[in-house]
C-alpha cells in the first residue's frame, strides 16, 4: 500500500509498504481503509518546520474518515462496513492527567502525524477506544472534519459562554468552528474577526452574523459597534499572532476569560499589566476528549454546525505536496483542503 511521509520540512515522499492484515489484529484493534484526510493548520506548521513538537520523519494525516475492514477480539463499538473517524491521541493512561480524565494533556501524549505516524496510507490500524462511528448518510468529507470540529467543541467548553458576548479572533477553519460552537452553546452575540474578507464571508455563510476586518476597523471600534455598552466577556485567540492576543487583552471586559486556541510559531510578548490589573484569565485548550468527538458528530449531523462552506479544494493522495503548495499560494482564501485517498 502507499504511504505519504513528511521526511523533513517541505519534503513529502511516498513509500510502498505491506498493508496490515486482518488476521494479525490484536484485541480491541480496528483495521480501517482510509478514505479522506483533512490538512490542518498544525500540519501546515509542521510542513514549514515551524511546529514545536513534530518529529521527522512522520507519516501525515490525523483528520480523517475511513471504512472499517475488520475488527479484533472484544471490539463492540463498530463493525466491518461502518464509516468511522477516530481520535489521533496516543496516551499512557497512567499519569496524573490521564487518571483524572484529562488524557488530552497526558504527560506522555503522542499525536498521530506529529509524534507518531499518521493515517496517510491506504489501510491503518486504530483502537476501539478512539473510534467514533459516523451516522448513516454523513459524507466522508464531513467525517474527516470531525477532528477540527471537536477542537471547537472542546475549546468552547473551557469556559462558560452561555448568555455572554464573545469575540473570536481568527476566522480560519478552527476559528469559524469555535464561533459556531459558541453560538450553539448559547452565547449572546458572537463577533469573529480576521484580516481576510473571504474568510469573513465564509463565516457569514456558516451563519455567524457579526464580522469585522481588523485591518479596516480597529477591534475596539468593532466591539463598540456590535456589543454597545455591554462589551464582551469571553475571547478566543485563534489567529496565532501577538497582536491578536494583545488586542483581546486590551479590549475585553475586566475579570474575563481569554481562551488560547492557536498554535504560535513564535511566543508572543504580552502585557502583564492587563493580565494582572484587569484580573484576566488566560486559559489553554488542548485538542479534545472523546465526548468532544461525540458532540461534534451530533452537532454536524443535526445541521447545527455547518461544514460545507469550509471546504476549499480536494486533491488526490499522490498530490499531497501540491495540496500544501495550493495552501501556500492561497493563504488568505483557503479554509479546509481534503485529500481523497482512494480517488
Amino acid at each position: 500500500m502507499k504511504q505519504a511521509i513528511l521526511v523533513s520540512p517541505k519534503n513529502i515522499v511516498f513509500k510502498d509498504i505491506e498493508a496490515p492484515k486482518a488476521e494479525e489484529l490484536k484485541a480491541h484493534q480496528v483495521l480501517i481503509r482510509v478514505m479522506r484526510i483533512g490538512i490542518c493548520g498544525s500540519e501546515i506548521h509542521s510542513y514549514h518546520g515551524l511546529h514545536p513538537a513534530t518529529f521527522y520523519p512522520v507519516v501525515q494525516g490525523h483528520e480523517f474518515s475511513a471504512v472499517v475492514v475488520a475488527v479484533g477480539e472484544g471490539v463492540t463499538c463498530c463493525k466491518p462496513g461502518d464509516n468511522i473517524t477516530a481520535r489521533p491521541q496516543l496516551v499512557c493512561g497512567e499519569c496524573g492527567p490521564c487518571k483524572r480524565g484529562q488524557y488530552n494533556v497526558c504527560e506522555h501524549l503522542r499525536v498521530e502525524a506529529f509524534q507518531a505516524n499518521g493515517v496517510a496510507q491506504d489501510y491503518f490500524v486504530t483502537t476501539d477506544d478512539r473510534v467514533v462511528v459516523l451516522p448513516e448518510g454523513m459524507s466522508l468529507d464531513y467525517g474527516a472534519m470531525i477532528e477540527p470540529s471537536a477542537v471547537g467543541a472542546h475549546a468552547t467548553s473551557r469556559t462558560d459562554v452561555k448568555g455572554k458576548n464573545v469575540v473570536v479572533s481568527g476566522a480560519g477553519a478552527i476559528g469559524n468552528l469555535v464561533a459556531q460552537f459558541c453560538m450553539a452553546r448559547g452565547a449572546n452575540k458572537v463577533l469573529i474577526t480576521d484580516i481576510s474578507d473571504l474568510r469573513l464571508q465564509k463565516a457569514k455563510e456558516c451563519g455567524i452574523p457579526y464580522t469585522a476586518n481588523v485591518m479596516q476597523q480597529p477591534l475596539k471600534e468593532a466591539v463598540k459597534e456590535v456589543f454597545g455598552d455591554e462589551g464582551y466577556q469571553v475571547g478566543f485567540e485563534v489567529a496565532g499572532v501577538e497582536s491578536s492576543v494583545r488586542s483581546l487583552m486590551e479590549t475585553i471586559e475586566k475579570g474575563s476569560d481569554i481562551v488560547i486556541v492557536a498554535v504560535f510559531a513564535k511566543d508572543p510578548a504580552l502585557s502583564m499589566f492587563f493580565l494582572g490589573e484587569h484580573e484576566l484569565r488566560l486559559i489553554g485548550t488542548m485538542m479534545y476528549r472523546h465526548e468532544d468527538y461525540e458532540t461534534a458528530v451530533d452537532f454536524v449531523s443535526r445541521g447545527i454546525i455547518h461544514l460545507e462552506p469550509l471546504i476549499s479544494n480536494r486533491f488526490a493522495f499522490e498530490q499531497y505536496a501540491e495540496a500544501y503548495q495550493y495552501i501556500d499560494d492561497n493563504r488568505a482564501s483557503t479554509m479546509k483542503v481534503i485529500i481523497d485517498v482512494n480517488s
